[in-house]
């Protein structure tokens, strides 16, 4: 299905909550936001279901509210999926081009080929085919090979599996919520469209979404991603650090970290103490008890540093650190204020930046929030009229949409006929009969106009 022609789900399927939008591509080719929900989830932890029946009442609930606004029918589902289920592969592929003109199908071919030149584990399913370059006869690295002449394609692509299980429980849940026609889509890819301009794409860039339980992050070399991987760390796990270390509730440690978590180091003026707050004591709410604010500070600095430090050193061992330039932290872990310094500490030499996702223009929502960086580039993946070319989780490849046509209304003619210059002449006529005047809205006959049909008849 074209997708200006298409009416999809978003379903952004966290560990802290389920955000489902409904959106579709006006005539202008511009996304039209038709519903929101959302719900705190339940029965997912680090991006995997462990309680089907309490995941998917969550789904649906989030669901319904983004569909009670707006009385349509989805036509495909869009969902993140988790980096802890996944892992990838380099593969190539190749086709001869009989005719001698690279079309869309023998793109599709190419990468196809180089999706079942690999050897997949049973256990595991592809749901992106993503190319790394092409290359046409002896022409290498080309982005686009669509309509190039050559006799031969080639093609070499970052493969990203799944494991079955983790899809299967997804789609499961969703079908609770009479959902089908499933795309799935990586958590960190989704948040680096919704991040990344092509500049960052080109020259080497990687985006960290600092969600509830995991931290997730994308490598984009020459467009395309190269290399993705996960901590199983979020911002769940600084509630819980604060909540044994204070002694309080869980509800209290996360209006703690909401409120007063920063990465900011806090300096003593006059040698004034640091500012104190009251927090309730876990098994008695009733009693409080008086902490500084800078031991809070201490607090998050020691889980996020480890955080930053563990992706450092994942990224280390992938071998393309020297290929990054900038770093764009995303994900509501990423409104502690003070993260950017922190980061730039830990990577030394590199551009650190934190990046709200676009901002699709709508009267419904404001996306000018950090964790709404996945169901941003999810929508934006999914409505998207001139995508990256690759093959998605149904093997199908994401190819510029034809536009729409859409008719001029036809402009009358008009003619002037209150003076005595006959009509204009058709071609190949060598004879014109009398034009009469335009006839009145009313039915009755005018003398004029009886005088005319006297003359007509006559002639």
């Amino acid at each position: 299905m074209n997708k200006i022609d298409k009416t999809i789900l978003a379903l952004d399927i966290g560990t802290t909550q389920i955000v489902s939008i409904v959106a579709r591509n006006d005539l202008n080719d511009k996304i039209n936001i038709l519903g929101m929900g959302k719900a705190q989830s339940a029965g997912i932890n680090k991006g995997n279901i462990v309680d089907i029946d309490l995941a998917s009442s969550c789904i649906k609930d989030a669901v319904l509210l983004s569909r009670s606004s707006c009385d349509v029918e989805i036509d495909e589902t869009y969902v993140t999926l988790s980096g802890m289920n996944t892992r990838s592969i380099r593969s190539k592929g190749a086709t001869n081009i009989p005719s001698g003109h690279i079309t869309a199908n023998d793109i599709k071919l190419v990468l196809t080929r180089a999706l079942y030149e690999v050897q997949i584990s049973p256990d595991y399913e592809a749901i992106h085919v993503i190319p790394l370059y092409f290359t046409v006869d002896d022409n290498n690295s080309i982005e686009n090979p669509l309509n190039i002449n050559g006799s031969r394609l080639e093609v070499y692509a970052n493969i990203i599996m799944a494991k079955k299980t983790a899809l299967i429980n997804i789609r499961n849940a969703l079908k609770k919520a009479n959902l089908e026609d499933i795309n799935y889509v990586l958590t960190s890819y989704a948040s680096s469209i919704a991040t990344l301009d092509n500049d960052n794409r080109k020259l080497g860039s990687m985006v960290i979404d600092m969600s509830g339980s995991t931290s997730e992050f994308s490598v984009f070399q020459n467009k395309s991603i190269t290399f993705n991987d996960v901590v199983p760390i979020g911002g769940d796990h600084l509630t819980n650090d604060i909540s044994m270390i204070l002694k309080t509730p869980m509800n209290s440690a996360d209006d703690i970290k909401k409120r007063y978590a920063s990465l900011i180091p806090i300096l003593d003026g006059d040698n004034q103490p640091s500012e104190k707050i009251k927090v309730p004591l876990l098994g008695n709410e009733s009693i409080s008890e008086e902490v500084s604010l800078d031991y809070i500070q201490k607090i998050a600095h020691a889980r996020i540093e480890e955080i930053l430090i563990l992706i450092q050193q994942k990224l280390l061992n992938s071998g393309l650190y020297n290929s990054v330039n900038t770093i764009i932290l995303t994900g509501g872990m990423s409104k502690v204020p003070g993260i950017e310094m922190l980061a730039r500490e830990v990577f030394q030499g590199l551009h650190i930046q934190i990046k709200n996702p676009k901002n699709i223009q709508n009267g419904y929502i404001n996306f000018n929030d950090s964790s709404l960086s996945a169901i941003a580039g999810l929508i934006i993946y999914a409505l998207d009229t001139d995508p990256f070319l690759e093959l998605d989780s149904n093997k199908q490849l994401r190819e510029k949409a034809s536009k729409k046509r859409v008719p001029l209304p036809e402009e009358p003619i008009i003619r002037d006929t209150r003076g005595n210059e006959p009509p204009p002449r058709t071609q190949n006529s060598s004879y014109e009969a009398p034009v009469a005047p335009p006839k009145p809205q009313s039915d009755k006959p005018t003398p004029w106009s009886t005088l005319i049909k006297k003359i007509s008849e006559w002639i």
